[in-house]
């Protein structure tokens, strides 16, 4: 029987873990049409099904719903990165096929995806639920009280009796401090799709048993989608008319920002389709002083275009995390979405994000009055720990034998699982 189960709901990726009677874990292991897998893409796919009758919509999640959108294109409806809606009071739903769906209903949904894909391996007998969240969630103004309400929402429709929140960083630097050979003070940055989280842990050992002290905590809405939205900016939509004007009442105006603001965004390239602001846009072709750019700009969110974006955007980015030049391609720009792009350009392009990352770090170690050097361990985690930027930050404030990396998919999983078996969760929780 499962005595605690940990989740993980991640921007990028989502991962739950379970334990044991033995203080263990072990990730939940999924099975669908697209192979067996123990972490799952946060993603879903809608596609209308004759055989389920009308209204009745065929739903897939993670991989497989990345296969169902890619085998069925302008047919499917396929969203990402949908935990940077949580803390919105902005978003309001987003229509599916003609239907509505909330928040809290997109979760339910990818959540009860989970649950049939792992079958007879789903803990539905845990006795904790313990979640992780952001310490600042993603957005301009986002609101942390919504989104434990939609987070609530969600998951007491799934059946969980006893649900706690815990930091992300939190959660990471628990999984960490197993390693640990003595007391330490241990810095945890973790690097999400939408956040960047930094927890300051002071780990002891009394009578056998690990005691954690909390000793501060900051974020910041930036992460890895970010830099994702600086490349597209960049190399994207100058192709699809950002820059370009139009003529209105015998006046040259500028195509507003905003639409490439959405463009460069998973969460709002996911549901822009449905907003006004593409309706908007679509009027302005024909006023346009480069029609042809706005029109490939319509095509290319007309053919749900997002995830192979996603995919060439992502390819860049992680071949320049280990070479100073790397080629940018997304075939449906043709010969203009091929492009070279190097290292030395993308983090002036993200100079700005990594600032904000570095206040960040310093918020916490101003706020404690911590020195540097009083830091025993620096733990790294997440895909974004992997720029080169992003780790200069700590190389410059650490010694080297003091960072360390591990577990960017699984560790705060596995941590929330395992702050769930103590007896003293209570000072845990966020």
């Amino acid at each position: 029987m499962a005595q605690a189960l940990g989740l993980d709901f991640g921007t990028t990726n989502t991962v739950m873990s379970v334990t044991s009677e033995q203080d263990e874990t072990r990730s939940v292991s999924y099975t669908s049409s697209a192979g067996t897998t123990d972490s799952m893409r946060t993603a879903l796919s809608f596609m209308k099904d004759a055989q389920l009758g009308a209204g009745v919509l065929k739903v897939e999640a993670g991989q497989a719903a990345i296969r169902t959108f890619i085998d069925n294109p302008g047919e499917c409806r396929f969203l990402q990165s949908i935990k940077t809606f949580a803390a919105s009071a902005l978003f309001q739903g987003t229509l599916v096929h003609a239907r509505r769906f909330q928040f809290e209903d997109l979760m339910e949904v990818f959540l009860k995806r989970l649950e049939a894909y792992a079958a007879d391996g789903w803990p539905g007998d845990a006795k904790r639920l313990v979640v992780g969240r952001p310490v600042h969630f993603a957005g301009a103004s986002a609101d942390p009280a919504l989104a434990t309400t939609r987070y609530n929402e969600a998951l007491t429709r799934l059946g969980f009796p006893e649900i706690h929140y815990v930091y992300e960083p939190v959660a990471a630097a628990f999984y960490f401090a197993r390693t640990l050979k003595q007391d330490a003070t241990v810095l945890v940055a973790d690097f999400g799709g939408g956040t960047t989280d930094f927890s300051l842990i002071r780990f002891e050992t009394e009578g056998g048993k690990l005691k954690a002290t909390p000793i501060g905590q900051s974020g910041v809405g930036i992460a890895g989608d970010q830099f994702d939205a600086r490349i597209i900016d960049q190399l994207v939509a100058p192709e699809i008319g950002k820059g370009s004007q139009f003529k209105s009442f015998g006046k040259l105006l500028d195509v507003p920002s905003n639409y490439f603001l959405a463009f460069s965004r998973w969460n709002q390239l996911s549901v822009f389709k449905t907003m006004k602001e593409f309706a908007d846009l679509k009027s302005l072709v024909r006023q346009a002083m480069e029609p042809e750019k706005l029109e490939l700009f319509i095509d290319l969110i007309d053919h749900d275009e997002g995830y192979p974006l996603y995919q060439a955007v992502s390819a860049a980015k992680m071949a320049l995390s280990s070479a100073e030049e790397a080629e940018f391609r997304f075939a449906p720009l043709g010969k203009a979405g091929e492009k070279r792009v190097t290292r030395a350009a993308f983090e002036s392009w993200i100079a700005d994000d990594i600032a904000r990352m570095e206040e960040a770090l310093d918020q916490v170690l101003t706020s404690t009055n911590t020195e540097a050097g009083s830091i025993d361990k620096v733990f790294l985690t997440g895909g974004t720990s992997f720029v080169p930027a992003v780790r200069d930050i700590f190389r410059r404030r650490f010694a080297e034998d003091r960072i360390e990396t591990g577990g960017e998919l699984v560790s705060i999983a596995h941590g929330l699982a395992l702050i769930g078996e103590r007896d003293d969760i209570a000072q845990w929780v966020a």
